[in-house]
C-alpha cells in the first residue's frame, strides 16, 4: 500500500531529525543510560538465547548487540543511524529499509520493535508487513511510551534532556493490542514497567523492583511491552501428531483398567505410558496385565507402556515419562480419573489447531460432582488462579489441574531452560507453567468436569500443600517480577 505523498513528507521529516539525533552529542547522560538499560533488561527477559533476531528501528544497534542473537539483522531508515550501528557492530548486519516498505524473504525466531509504533504513520500496516519475517514460534516483541507519560516525556525535550520528536501515537496496550489482532497477530500477553525512571540508587530499585509491581500500580509505569505471535488462521495447515498420554500413578489399582479402556486414540495414534511410584497395592501388577490383554480392553491404543520412577513425587514420575515417551504431543494425565480420559481430544484439538501452545486444563468453570474439591481446595484454587494471572501477565483460574498439553519440542524449550527456576516444585504443574510463560507460549485453558474420586485416597494435604503453593508464589515473584528487573541474566 503506497503512502500519500503528505504521508511522505511526514516520514522524510523524522529521517531528518533521526538523522541529527544520530550525529548529536547528548545520548551518553546519566538519565538516558539508565532509562536503556532498565529497557534492555525488560526485552532481554522476553528473548531466549540464541535466537535469530530481526530489530525493526534499531538505532544505534546497541539493543540487538546486547541481546547477542545467532543471526541479528538491524533495520532503520536513518542512514546515519545505520553508518553508526555497523561502525558499533561489525558482527552484525544491518541496512536502511522503512518498516512501511518492508520485505525481507526471511523468517526469524524474535521481531523486535523497540519504542518504535509511537512514530509509523501506519502501525498496522507495518505490523501486517512483518507477519511474512514470523515462522509459528516467532514471538512478536513491542515496546512502546504509555500515554499518561506524553506530558513528561515533552518536559524533557523541551529542558534538552531527551531529543525532540515529532507527535508520538500514544497507544495503551490495549490500542497496540488491537493493532496487533487487525494485522493478524495475536497478542500473548503484556506487561509495564520502569515507575521511576531516574538513576536515583536504592529508592529508584524500590520502587521500580517492588512498588511498580504490584497490581493497579503498573498502569502508571512509563514503558509499556505486549508479546505476539501469528495468529493460528495463519500459519501453516494442520496436520496429525503421535500422541503420548503420561499417567504418574501410586496406589491406584483401582483406576487402572478404566484408564487403559477409555484413553482414546488421537492424531497419528496414542500411546499411554504409566510411572509407578513404588505402589504397594498392586497396581504395578494390574498395568501389567492390563498390557498383555490391551487389544482387548482397547484396540485403539498403540501402545501401553510402564516404568517405575527412580525417585518419589509426581513431578520425577512425570519427567520420566516425558523422557520416554515417543510422541509429537506430550499430555498429562491424572490416574484418579477426576479428569475423564475422554475429555482429551479437547485438549489435543486446541493444540494442533492452535489456539494455544501450552493447554492447561480447568476444573472451576463447570460445576463439579459432589465431594470432588473441599470447599477450602476451591477458594485456594481461586485465590492461586488469579495470583498466578498476575505473576506470568496471562489468564489462569486453575494452576493444579492436572491435565496439561503441549508439544514435545516446546518441553524440551522448558527443560533446556529449567536452571532458570531450579528444581522447586514436586508436582511439576509450576515446572511447565512457570516455564511456558517464560518461552512465551500461548496458555490457553480447556474447561472440564470435575469428578469424584472413586477408588483410593486423595494425596493431598491442603495445609502442607498450601504453604508449598504460597512458596511456588512467592518463586514466581522472585523470578518473573524481580528477576527481570533486577538482573541481567
Amino acid at each position: 500500500m503506497p503512502l500519500a505523498e503528505r504521508d511522505e513528507k511526514t516520514i522524510e521529516k523524522l529521517r531528518e531529525m533521526r538523522d541529527q539525533a544520530a550525529k548529536g552529542k547528548n545520548g551518553n547522560s546519566a538519565l538516558r543510560r539508565y532509562y536503556h538499560e532498565q529497557l534492555l533488561r525488560q526485552v532481554r527477559f522476553n528473548v531466549p538465547t540464541g535466537a535469530s533476531i530481526l530489530d525493526v528501528g534499531c538505532g544505534n544497534g546497541d539493543m540487538l548487540a546486547a541481546l547477542s542473537p545467532r543471526r541479528g539483522l538491524g533495520i532503520d531508515f536513518s542512514e546515519e543511524n545505520i553508518k553508526l550501528a555497523v561502525q558499533k557492530h561489525p558482527h552484525i548486519e544491518f541496512r536502511v529499509l522503512d518498516a512501511h516498505n518492508l520485505e525481507l524473504g526471511e523468517k526469524f525466531d524474535v521481531v523486535l520493535l523497540s519504542n518504535l509504533v509511537g512514530e509509523l504513520l501506519d502501525v498496522q500496516e507495518v505490523l501486517r508487513r512483518l507477519r511474512d519475517a514470523c515462522h509459528g514460534r516467532t514471538r512478536v516483541i513491542i515496546t512502546h511510551y504509555n500515554y499518561m507519560w506524553g506530558p513528561m516525556v515533552k518536559l524533557v525535550e523541551l529542558i534538552g534532556i531527551k531529543q525532540k520528536q515529532l507527535e508520538q501515537n500514544w497507544l495503551e496496550n490495549e490500542d497496540l493490542e488491537n493493532l496487533m489482532e487487525l494485522a493478524g497477530i495475536e497478542p500473548v500477553k503484556s506487561n509495564r514497567h520502569l515507575l521511576a525512571p531516574l538513576p536515583l540508587g536504592p529508592v529508584a530499585d524500590l520502587i521500580n523492583n517492588y512498588v511498580a509491581t504490584m497490581p493497579f500500580l503498573g498502569r502508571l509505569c512509563l514503558n509499556e511491552l505486549v508479546v505476539g505471535r501469528l495468529k493460528p488462521d495463519t500459519l501453516r495447515k494442520r496436520r496429525d501428531y503421535a500422541v503420548s498420554v503420561i499417567v504418574a500413578c501410586k496406589d491406584e489399582r483401582g483406576n487402572i483398567e478404566e484408564l487403559v479402556r477409555k484413553t482414546p486414540r488421537m492424531g497419528k495414534g496414542t500411546e499411554l505410558i504409566f510411572v509407578d511410584g513404588h505402589s504397594k497395592d498392586g497396581t504395578l501388577e494390574e498395568i501389567e496385565r492390563c498390557i498383555s490383554i490391551v487389544k482387548e480392553l482397547n484396540p485403539e491404543l498403540d501402545d501401553v507402556r510402564v516404568f517405575t520412577q527412580p525417585g518419589k513425587g509426581k513431578g520425577d514420575a512425570v519427567r520420566m515419562g516425558f523422557d520416554m515417551a515417543k510422541g509429537d504431543i506430550l499430555m498429562i494425565l491424572d490416574a484418579d480419573i477426576t479428569v475423564r480420559p475422554e475429555d482429551l481430544p479437547k485438549f489435543y484439538e486446541a493444540l494442533v489447531t492452535g489456539q494455544g501452545e501450552f493447554i492447561n486444563g480447568s476444573r472451576l468453570v463447570y460445576p463439579m460432582e459432589s465431594q470432588a474439591m473441599r470447599f477450602l481446595n476451591m477458594l485456594a484454587n481461586h485465590f492461586f488462579g488469579w495470583t498466578f494471572s498476575w505473576l506470568l501477565e496471562q489468564r489462569l483460574t486453575d494452576t493444579l489441574c492436572g491435565t496439561k498439553v503441549l508439544f514435545r519440542e516446546d518441553y524440551e524449550r522448558i527443560k533446556a531452560g529449567r536452571a532458570f527456576f531450579g528444581d522447586f516444585d514436586p508436582f511439576m504443574d509450576f515446572d511447565l507453567l512457570f516455564g511456558a510463560a517464560k518461552q512465551n507460549l500461548k496458555i490457553r485453558e480447556v474447561p472440564i468436569r470435575y469428578r469424584a474420586r472413586e477408588y483410593g485416597d486423595i494425596k493431598i494435604d491442603r495445609f502442607r500443600h498450601g504453604l508449598l503453593l504460597l512458596k511456588m508464589s512467592a518463586i514466581g515473584f522472585k523470578r518473573f517480577k524481580l528477576h527481570r528487573q533486577a538482573s541481567d541474566d
